[in-house]
């Protein structure tokens, strides 16, 4: 038996995790899993290879998930996509798993209009560090949908059958696209000063040796910076500017270009490379789509 959070468990299938709780497989590519009915355990590292959504009812064991671990409470989801790797750090200690889990394997929606939808929930993306904290009333809105998704699994499979259980995970997924609106605006607290930050990191990247020595700030990069995953980044710069995290960066990169074109000392292109253009033509490209005239044309109106 593994102790070890280092240990690692895979699962690549929806029945491999149905056993491991001691779930029944009543379809192979979607579970309401009860983690009441799973036998006390120690806490691992888990790969799932589908969709997991976590609601856990009581604290039970901090979960990690990449580099952070995190504090989970009751009424508290998380989401991850195939590939992802998260676990349960019970400080070696065994303890009793609670709440609830919906699966499902990408098999199930291709196809459909989630299948090609999938990717705009980003919260798939995001690290356990900024999971969802639901209300008592979101609860059971949610609590509400894996009933309906297990409602569908204990009927006979017909040809309406999948066609409901997709939509009701669909159904879900909007649902959290609210709750994580409200979020977004209720832990204002948490949130404050994100866009202060992410305003200083540009400012200091473009005084320092960066953009020479590893190009123009990505949105990934400014992430890490704010130890934040670019998915739940870019939402909450969305939530706040009403713009991208890229177009942010594009319009702080086009403010700084407008004072440096100033310098007649200065050509275009090494105005580009200083600001981590690897082209000069990409920098014209881009100062021409947004401000509507090339770089020597502004210099000349100006």
């Amino acid at each position: 038996m593994m102790k070890n959070m280092e240990d690692m468990l895979r699962f690549n299938t929806v029945s491999d995790y149905n056993v491991f709780n001691n779930n029944p497989t009543r379809h192979p590519l979607i579970s309401v899993v009860d983690f009441t009915k799973a036998a006390p355990r120690h806490g691992y590292k888990m790969y799932f290879g589908f969709y997991t959504i976590f609601l856990k009812d009581l604290k039970c064991g901090d979960m990690s998930y990449g580099r952070n671990t995190y504090d989970y409470q009751e009424g508290t989801m998380v989401f991850l996509a195939p590939g992802q790797v998260a676990g349960v750090n019970s400080k070696g200690e065994v303890y009793q798993p609670k709440g609830h889990g919906l699966v499902f394997h990408a098999d199930l929606i291709h196809g459909t209009s989630l299948g090609r939808h999938i990717a705009d929930y980003g919260f798939f993306g995001y690290q356990s560090n900024e999971a969802l904290h639901l209300s008592d009333k979101e609860r059971n809105i949610v609590l509400d949908c894996f009933d309906k998704v297990d409602h569908e699994l204990e009927q006979n499979i017909d040809k309406h059958s999948k066609r409901l259980i997709v939509a009701n995970i669909e159904l879900l997924l909007d649902y959290c696209v609210r709750f994580y609106d409200r979020q977004f605006i209720t832990r204002d607290n948490v949130n404050r000063g994100i866009l202060e930050k992410f305003e200083a990191i540009l400012n200091d990247y473009f005084i320092s040796d960066k953009p020479q020595t590893i190009g123009l700030p990505s949105v990934a990069y400014c992430a890490e910076q704010l130890y934040l995953s670019p998915n739940y980044f870019g939402d909450l710069i969305k939530k706040e500017t009403g713009k991208t995290a890229l177009e942010y960066i594009q319009a702080k990169l086009i403010a700084m270009a407008k004072e440096r074109i100033f310098d007649h000392g200065k050509t275009v292109s090494e105005i580009a490379y200083e600001l981590g253009f690897k082209y000069p033509q990409h920098f014209a490209r881009l100062f021409k789509q947004k401000v509507g005239h090339s770089p020597l044309e502004y210099r000349s109106l100006n």
